[in-house]
């Protein structure tokens, strides 16, 4: 017996999802939506499984991040996306990795959600405009607008440099050993004089409501963690195809991701909100 299209290309459909949603646990629930969809689908009809299933989970991907553009309007303070423990494999696809990122899902999450399917159609996944706009429901000609245009729009927004896996993980490691010091000088050194803090706690975990900016203020914040527990672990783990750090407040486990540039750190992402952190123990699946 040959494997089912569904089953072989599974982590692909899982990563362009989770590129839409920027959630896990939506991708998976869209990825259980499509199954149920190809099930029931004549295989002799389909002459493409890999495209046609691709079509079906962006088409799921749309109907379910129209449905959740509320809900994170009202989502208590800054919403980042959900973090996924990943094998340093990942590292090896440069495209994959910067796509799967934190700091680039962040971005895609400023796009409207058919722009960001164009866009994690097109530029990650390399498909066809004819296929993207069979997708979408949208002309090819206008599929070909939108790419552009989301394309400008990710391009002012990324970050501005791409640095090697050595120097991530040497700052990564430098960030980490400051932060369980506590020692101010020592963070902010490590950290560029215009570095911003974006917190994730979803009104379940402490964390700044809005962004902070500027080194001196985000040390003297990041400084607190090891005077207000008893216990502060923290472990440079692999998150979203990069070198990233993991701690354990107390048993509590917080998530962080970092821009790196020019041997700073220049944005951390800080994930606390318990119900992202549930997929930090085993390496998810990703494909291109």
């Amino acid at each position: 017996m040959t494997e089912d299209p569904f089953v072989t290309h599974r982590s692909l459909l899982f990563t362009v999802a989770y590129e839409m949603l920027g959630s896990a646990a939506d991708a998976e629930d869209v990825l259980q939506e499509s199954w149920l969809r190809w099930a029931d689908v004549d295989r002799s009809q389909v002459r493409d499984p890999r495209a046609y299933l691709v079509r079906t989970v962006t088409r799921q991907a749309l109907n379910r991040l129209r449905t959740l553009s509320r809900s994170r309007e009202e989502y208590v303070g800054e919403w980042l996306p959900e973090p996924l423990l990943t094998s340093p494999d990942v590292a090896e696809d440069v495209e994959l990795a910067e796509s799967v990122s934190i700091a680039m899902l962040t971005v895609l999450e400023t796009l409207g959600p058919t722009e960001r399917a164009v866009f994690v159609l097109r530029e990650v996944f390399d498909m066809p405009y004819g296929e993207i706009a069979e997708a979408i429901g949208k002309s090819s000609a206008t599929v070909r607008q939108i790419a552009r245009r989301s394309r400008e729009h990710v391009a002012a927004r990324r970050p501005r440099a791409r640095v090697s896996r050595s120097e991530q993980q040497a700052v990564v490691e430098r960030f980490l050993a400051s932060l369980r010091t506590g020692q101010l000088q020592e963070l902010m050194e490590v950290m560029a004089p215009d570095v911003v803090l974006i917190a994730d706690g979803g009104g379940f975990a402490a964390a700044a409501l809005a962004p902070l900016h500027g080194a001196e203020l985000v040390a003297t914040v990041l400084a607190r963690a090891d005077r207000v527990t008893a216990a502060f672990e923290t472990t440079t783990v692999w998150l979203n195809g990069a070198p990233a750090g993991r701690f354990e407040v107390d048993g509590e486990p917080t998530a962080v991701s970092l821009v790196v540039e020019n041997g700073q750190v220049t944005r951390i992402y800080l994930m606390r909100n318990p119900r992202k952190l549930t997929r930090l123990d085993e390496p998810a699946e990703l494909a291109r």
